[in-house]
């Protein structure tokens, strides 16, 4: 059952991502689950924005959060209505509602 939701999750994921990209939904400082992106890019765009406003003699503060496990945290019905606000089609949204329920 595992290889099965294994690959039902990269299918999902790619028709997402697909989704995702094609209609710029999500904002440029969006890092994860992007392709070309990860934390070290991440880490260097917030070192060369404190950086300029240290050039600036601009003040900066920072607070760092671990989401590590923060997808387990997202409400179920938020994140459906999200995909349909999101304009994924019905069919679709009700097959990944019906995955999580449960989870």
């Amino acid at each position: 059952m595992t290889s099965f939701s294994k690959i039902f999750e990269k299918l999902v994921y790619s028709r997402l991502y697909k989704h995702i990209h094609t209609n710029n939904i999500l904002a440029k400082e969006q890092y994860g689950f992007r392709i070309n992106s990860s934390t070290e890019t991440a880490s260097y765009d917030v070192i060369n924005e404190i950086l300029k406003a240290m050039n600036n003699r601009l003040s900066v503060g920072c607070i760092f959060c671990n989401l590590e496990k923060a997808f387990n945290c997202v409400s179920h019905e938020i994140l459906v209505n999200k995909l349909q606000f999101c304009g994924i089609k019905e069919n679709f949204v009700a097959l990944i509602h019906s995955y999580l329920r449960g989870r």
